[in-house]
């Protein structure tokens, strides 16, 4: 994953794979598991940049255009 977007895009992915019994529930919850982990990171980021004043921008967090 390089962005949120391609996170989001996987985690749709496998939602539609586990409904279609694609993929087994465990893999797919290990895999929900991993991203909200990923998600807690930059949330834990996020909050320390505000405590601080920091302002820069997450390149984890920047949107991609795929027009």
């Amino acid at each position: 994953m390089q962005n949120i977007t391609e996170l989001r895009t996987s985690l749709n992915d496998n939602y539609t794979k586990m409904k279609d019994g694609e993929m087994g529930l465990k893999v797919g919850k290990t895999l929900a598991n991993t991203a909200g982990r990923i998600i807690n990171s930059l949330q834990v980021e996020l909050e320390y940049n505000a405590l601080m004043g920091i302002k820069h921008k997450i390149k984890y967090l920047e949107v991609t255009d795929k027009k």
